[in-house]
């Protein structure tokens, strides 16, 4: 028996306009992100810079917009001195945040033309931990200066007469974790981010700045961190980040697969967290959200325990997903475009190799099965967030009470030609028939229906079978007198193009 669901739209209820900054990236120096991953001079598939051209060609396919660099836990120890200048007079440190000997081999200057061959930005991270204020004044210099002061004629002295132009900055990272080098109670963050925006908004005042919000939902001072540290530097940031990675360690797929329900509700949470402390301090600012760290891991737990320590870009982090994996981050970026209001940043974390949608090894690249959802809605979750209601029956998930077996967002292009419905099922069991009343949007036919479904929830894509989990083309998918109609079968990814033709347009 297949089950049914109505999705209500109203093409005057919007919720925003994507930030195309929700589909960002994120590298950190991390296991084979950077050695091995985006760098690899001396491989035959490398480019004269170093630069894995297979890798290259697959993020170029993603529209990456933005990519965070060079951490994460390691940026809170990283001197970024080391990683520029003549490459032979860089030093090998120990990296403390993952127990690896770094050859600086590769870094700011080096990242800085990778991203322009990428055709992304750079979202760069300062050092919060073990540094502070005054450094990262000298970072902003070096990068955005223009000349005739000593960082900014240092980076020309390294070869980029040019600035780099770098508009987005995080305030350090993580710093209520106590993993973290240098970490910090809520007071002395916040006052630490205040100092360090302020300092860097003096030196240019067109950048934008991120303070570390909770490492996750399940961190012990979420909330009261929050609030002290907007407390504390509300006037001096932009942004306020969140970071959430799940993962299925006890087997449960079908609480798995609710785990976005938990996503919007931390989200929600510090949305209300900063309007509460605009609220209390009668501002009319209004700080936007940062998800520049999230995914799914957990795959490669296991393997990181038995990895020997100071190495050089082992193995680690190397999650290898499944397709029930694909589902959920097809359903985490459902998440945040119904947030689209408020999370303007989004970084996946990471691009390569480390929990990662691409891996490669020394004579090629692949793309993992969260790859694809990724992609389809970077490439067509541009535009204007409609107010998508979900009618749908519901099942009871351990974690999460009572969730829809539909997830599903409409998006409206800016041309006004086209919608696409991203929609998962995560019933295990159930098909599911979706109808929604598009009489408000005449003239429109399905242009192409995208979907993932599989069989085998644990199939993976790897580097003997890198196809076998793919997107496959749907045909059940029609408007007939205004309505839509679509079955999603059971455990299965959507993305549904509707198109306006010429002569309906208006």
């Amino acid at each position: 028996m297949v089950k049914k669901a109505q999705l209500i739209i109203d093409r005057y209820f919007i919720t925003a306009k994507t930030d195309p900054r929700i589909f960002g990236s994120f590298i950190e120096h991390l296991g084979r992100a950077v050695y091995g991953g985006i760098y690899d001079p001396g491989n035959v598939l490398s480019n004269e810079h170093g630069f894995r051209k297979d890798v290259l060609e697959l993020v170029r396919r993603l529209k990456v917009p933005v990519v965070r660099y060079p951490g994460g836990n390691f940026v809170s120890g990283y001197h970024w001195e080391d990683g520029v200048g003549p490459a032979e007079q860089r030093p090998k440190r120990a990296d403390l945040a993952w127990h690896v000997i770094e050859t600086n081999a590769f870094g700011l200057n080096e990242f800085s033309d990778w991203a322009k061959e990428a055709e992304t930005d750079v979202m760069m991270a300062v050092n919060l931990g073990t540094r502070g204020a005054e450094d990262a004044k000298n970072l902003l210099e070096y990068c955005n200066f223009k000349g005739g002061t000593y960082y900014s004629d240092l980076r020309k002295q390294h070869g980029y007469a040019e600035p780099h132009n770098i508009k987005l900055w995080c305030l350090g990272n993580e710093m209520d974790g106590p993993w973290q080098m240098g970490h910090k109670t809520a007071e002395e963050y916040g006052r630490t981010a205040a100092e360090t925006g302020r300092l860097m908004k003096m030196l240019d005042p067109e950048i934008e700045t991120v303070a570390c919000g909770s490492s996750s939902v399940t961190m012990p001072t979420f909330g009261t961190w929050e609030e002290t540290v907007l407390d504390l530097c509300y006037d001096e940031i932009d942004y306020l980040s969140l970071h959430q990675y799940y993962g299925n360690r006890d087997g449960d797929t079908a609480d798995y697969l609710a785990s976005s329900a938990g996503l919007d509700a931390f989200i929600q949470a510090v949305t209300a967290i900063c309007d509460c402390v605009k609220a209390k301090k009668r501002s009319k600012k209004q700080i936007h959200l940062s998800l520049d760290e999230w995914n799914v891991w957990y795959h490669s737990d296991e393997a990181d325990r038995a990895l020997p320590k100071w190495v050089q870009a082992p193995h680690q982090l190397e999650d290898v997903y499944n397709f029930e994996d694909a589902l959920l981050v097809g359903s985490m970026l459902i998440t945040m475009l119904r947030h689209a209001d408020r999370l303007k940043i989004a970084c996946m974390a990471q691009l390569v190799n480390v929990i990662a949608p691409i891996m490669t090894s020394e004579t090629g690249a692949w793309c993992q099965t969260i790859f694809y959802p990724y992609m389809y809605t970077s490439l067509y979750g541009r535009g204007t967030v409609l107010n998508t209601i979900i009618q749908a029956p519901k099942y009871e998930s351990k974690t999460y009470g009572d969730v829809s077996m539909a997830d599903a967002v409409f998006v409206a292009n800016d041309d006004g030609d086209a919608l696409t419905l991203f929609a998962v099922n995560r019933s295990l069991s159930e098909n599911l028939e979706i109808t929604c009343d598009l009489r408000q949007f005449p003239g429109y036919s399905v242009e192409e229906h995208i979907l993932m479904s599989d069989d085998d929830l644990k199939a993976e894509n790897t580097e003997k079978n890198p196809n076998r989990v793919m997107p496959k083309t749907g045909d059940g998918a029609l408007i007939d007198g205004g309505r839509l109609t679509a079955v999603l079968e059971k455990h299965s990814w959507h993305m549904i193009r509707l198109k306006k033709t010429k002569e309906n347009i208006a």
